[in-house]
């Protein structure tokens, strides 16, 4: 049987249902490619939204995300009786975004700039440098201005130049109380005196709040808020009556004496607080433009000088503490000069035989000496430091001396003849205001104060009380018949002592310039307050401690009692004067 040949539609058809060469890999291909762009797609996503969201979450922040500070004002400084000596105040800051003055094209109106740079005292094109970046979006244009100032830039309306609000420190004393205070920059940081020393403790720190914004500018959500937290208050020890009181007569005198400068401080006897500390020359803190640095020390705890016989109450204390002398004991000083190793030591004339008292009267150099040489070198080094020479005194001031206190194993009988009369060591104003507040507190040495104390600070029992108190009657000579009497306060009994000292020069020896010094306290009979006046380099005849310091001592001394309602002890030689008639009473 004969086989039949297919016809063409069927093997055109089984052709047709034969797959095409090469389909089945491109469609594996296609496959691979779309899950590997899919497997891409979600490691991507991965990435970013589980292990590192950081980056796109910051850039989102960016847009939405905004904070705003919570600043909080300078903490004030005031004196003990609450009186402001160093406020915050709120003032206005000029500032541009200079890419809005570009989309608003406000520097064509010149007029307007020209104004503007008048009011804050530079020309046009200075300022317009400041502003002729369009990338830049904050500029400063004047830091806190005046009111009226900023009142101006109201009205001027420039297109970019905004105002806000910021913190500046005003002292209400000025250049009174400027040493010790201090100042800060134009950003309210510490620079100098107190307002560096403290500045974390009067800073503060500022509350933060974050919240998001649509892109309309509205608030859409609270994120966070920190509250501030609020800065804190110094309460001095200064009484800023006694310290303007203070300041005003060392100023007169610096002027008067023709000085290079002058310093002066009172203690409050019983607590060891800082009643004033002035210096002259000053400065004004409330205006930076002639600041000048020599002006700027604090002299009072800076700068030592060789105390001179300022010293010689310490010395005659050491002998009745060492039981050398009694307070009625004299001493010859004839024939009023004492030759030692080759040196000479001499009085002003031959004041013959003193009691202890006299020799601080007259100020005696010989009769000092020789209790000195009958001492020793180690009783009286012991005096000094008892006393806190040569060391600090307790105020932790920026920049106090401690003074300078030779440390050597050996001394020659004139150097510690010298020693007895105030030369070979140097101390501060301050340092030897505590020295005289352990005399005027009954052997009492406590550290010193710049803080208002509740209770009076722990002291040290240095001295017996009858031997501080018999230096004190023979102090008191010193200001009633001896070289103090223009330290004299009517109505009160006053005890201290004079000194004048030669400056040391930089090549050695002494040149022809002085320090007239004035240590005392009042009243005598019951010590309140201790005052030390220092006047460096007075340039007039009367370079003396008596004459140049006494009399500053006597102007602070008198107030002071005033302000502090402290009764007189000394009436018997004042006229009493009635009140509703005005005249002495027999």
């Amino acid at each position: 049987m004969a086989i039949r040949p297919q016809p063409k539609t069927a093997a055109k058809r089984n052709r047709k249902n034969k797959p095409a060469v090469g389909t089945q890999w491109r469609f594996y291909v296609a496959v691979s490619i779309l899950f590997s762009v899919f497997s891409v797609l979600v490691a991507r996503a991965a990435y970013i939204q589980v292990i590192s969201p950081e980056r796109y979450s910051s850039q989102g922040d960016m847009r939405s995300l905004r904070s705003a500070s919570l600043s909080v004002q300078r903490g004030m400084i005031v004196d003990r009786n609450g009186r402001e000596l160093a406020v915050s105040v709120p003032v206005e800051t000029v500032w541009a975004d200079p890419q809005r003055i570009a989309e608003a094209n406000a520097l064509s109106d010149t007029r307007r700039w020209q104004a503007l740079a008048e009011t804050f005292r530079m020309n046009r094109e200075e300022l317009v440098s400041k502003v002729s970046d369009p990338e830049r979006r904050f500029v400063y244009l004047q830091r806190k201005v005046t009111p009226s100032e900023a009142d101006y830039v109201r009205q001027l309306n420039i297109p970019g130049v905004y105002l806000k609000t910021e913190s500046r420190r005003y002292y209400p004393t000025g250049e009174i109380s400027a040493h010790l205070l201090g100042l800060t920059n134009i950003d309210g940081q510490g620079q100098e005196g107190l307002e560096l020393l403290y500045d974390e403790h009067l800073t503060g720190t500022p509350g933060k709040r974050v919240y998001r914004k649509d892109a309309q500018g509205r608030v859409i959500e609270e994120v966070s808020q920190t509250d501030a937290e609020q800065p804190k208050q110094l309460t001095l020890s200064i009484d800023q009556r006694i310290q303007a009181t203070a300041y005003t007569e060392l100023k007169k005198a610096v002027r008067y004496n023709q000085a290079t400068s002058g310093s002066a401080v009172v203690i409050d006897v019983d607590t060891g607080e800082i009643l004033a500390m002035v210096n002259s020359p000053s400065f004004n803190p409330n205006n930076r433009a002639d600041l000048q640095s020599y002006k700027m020390r604090n002299r009072a705890i800076t700068d030592s000088y060789e105390p001179g016989s300022t010293v010689k109450p310490l010395v005659v204390l050491s002998a009745l503490e060492n039981r050398l002398h009694k307070a009625g004991d004299t001493i010859d000083t004839s024939p009023g000069w004492l030759r030692i190793g080759g040196r000479r030591v001499s009085d002003p004339r031959n004041y013959g035989e003193l009691n202890l008292g006299g020799i601080l009267e007259h100020s005696s150099n010989v009769g000092v000496t020789k209790i000195a040489l009958e001492l020793g070198v180690d009783p009286l080094l012991q005096t000094y430091f008892d006393v806190g020479f040569g060391n600090d005194t307790g105020v932790s001031l920026l920049g106090e001396s401690m003074g300078m206190f030779g440390n050597r194993r050996r001394w020659s009988d004139f150097e510690l003849a010298t020693l007895s009369y105030g030369y070979g060591l140097s101390v501060t104003t301050l340092q030897l205001a505590r020295a005289y507040t352990a005399i005027a507190s009954g052997g009492m040495l406590r550290p010193l104060t710049i803080f208002r104390q509740e209770s009076p600070l722990p002291a040290e029992q240095v001295f017996s009380p009858d031997n501080t108190r018999a230096v004190i009657r023979m102090m008191e000579r010193v200001v009633s018949e001896g070289t103090a009497k223009e330290a004299q306060v009517p109505g009160y009994r006053i005890a201290g002592k004079t000194g004048t000292t030669r400056k040391a020069t930089a090549t050695g020896g002494y040149g022809d310039e002085y320090v007239a010094l004035f240590a005392g306290m009042a009243p005598a009979s019951d010590p309140e307050v201790v005052v030390v006046v220092t006047i460096n380099e007075p340039g007039t005849d009367d370079y003396y401690g008596g004459t140049a310091a006494a009399p500053v001592f006597s102007s602070i001394v008198g107030q002071t009692m005033r302000l502090l309602n402290i009764a007189p002890d000394n009436l018997h030689n004042e006229p009493m004067k009635a009140a509703s008639v005005g005249g002495p009473v027999p």
